[in-house]
């Protein structure tokens, strides 16, 4: 098997290892929705970790035997794949509006890391790795905080997915740069640089497991499927001098992926929106029957009784004397008087 076919293969596995720990963490969500952040002692959760873990570790070693213009766009094929493996394994259905916009999404992001063109292996000084992570501590503490404000579950969703991408991008730049300056003989000398990564790699967890909560699976999921790479891939233009192939024209193509990408977050959000209205129930609904009063009657033909018919009739043994009838009736009656019963005054 040749290196590129290799790292297909890697690629292909590590997404399905993503797509199925992205499952199980939306499924935790679901059923534990007091714990939104490390749900740790569900056994469902953790398998979730070692499946992320898995689909690291293979993104890693597909990266070491094929280009990344190769292995990064099928890396955005963890949304394709979940969709049917929820539909399959959990019965969780995406509707057609979210197929759509999967579909768009990755499209959007393939065609974004593909014209990525490829640059000589530098790394970042240390004011660069202090100031990246700075920023990147910034802009996930912002994305949280606006996120707790924000009342629509899909909305707030789609926020921590956006922070957790974040993460996960920058996280990235920083095993690039480990890998780059390694050295067997001075290991701890990237210390600072295994701290951020590993601060932001559970952090990324935390905030993706907590994006599942309230808004499902595909949305969250394609948040963090565009917004990881497309981090990593501006970090890399920006301070690697990594440039997009076919100068202005792909730049251009560049720009037009990006938008496909977005627009199908937008649909992607936007669905499962509809589908939580559809679900709310109407608030002007018919208004209910206040209960009866005891002794009432509530059959339509006693419905238009007098006034002086609802009002507390005495009951026999209360200053009740009862008497026959003075006069003949066709039919046995009984008389209620209100007076003094016998023995009474």
């Amino acid at each position: 098997m040749s290196s590129l076919a290799l790292a297909v293969l890697l690629s292909l596995v590590s997404a399905v290892a993503y797509a199925a720990g992205a499952i199980l963490q939306e499924h935790v969500a679901a059923t534990t929705p007091d714990r939104p952040y490390a749900p740790l002692h569900q056994a469902a959760w953790w398998v979730a970790v070692a499946l992320n873990s898995v689909g690291a570790v293979l993104h890693v070693l597909a990266l070491a035997f094929g280009p990344l213009s190769v292995v990064q766009p099928l890396g955005a094929l963890t949304i394709v794949f979940a969709l049917p493996m929820a539909a399959l394994f959990v019965r969780r259905r995406a509707g057609a509006a979210a197929w759509r916009g999967a579909i768009m999404a990755t499209a959007g992001l393939a065609g974004l890391l593909a014209l990525t063109g490829n640059a000589e292996s530098r790394s970042l000084d240390t004011g660069e790795r202090g100031v990246l992570a700075a920023a990147t501590f910034g802009g996930v503490a912002l994305l949280f905080l606006v996120a707790q404000t924000v009342h629509r579950p899909v909305a707030r969703s789609v926020l921590l997915a956006g922070a957790a991408g974040v993460a996960f991008g920058i996280a990235s730049v920083f095993t690039k740069t480990v890998a780059v300056d390694w050295s067997w003989n001075t290991p701890l000398a990237q210390w600072p640089s295994l701290m951020v990564i590993a601060v932001l790699a559970v952090g990324g967890l935390l905030l993706s497991q907590a994006s599942y909560r309230g808004a499902g699976l595909a949305a969250p999921l394609a948040t963090v499927t565009v917004v990881n790479p497309v981090v990593a891939a501006a970090v890399g233009i920006t301070l690697f001098g990594e440039q997009f192939r076919y100068g202005v024209t792909g730049t251009v193509l560049a720009l037009g992926f990006g938008v496909v990408a977005a627009g199908g977050l937008i649909l992607l959000t936007t669905e499962r929106l509809h589908q939580q209205q559809q679900r709310q129930p109407p608030s002007g609904g018919p208004r209910s029957r206040p209960p009866a009063r005891p002794g009432r009657s509530t059959s339509p033909g006693l419905a238009s009784a007098g006034s002086d018919r609802d009002a507390p009739r005495p009951e026999v043994g209360e200053g009740v004397d009862v008497g026959p009838v003075p006069r003949t009736r066709a039919h046995l009656e009984v008389e209620v008087r209100s007076g003094a019963v016998a023995g009474g005054s």
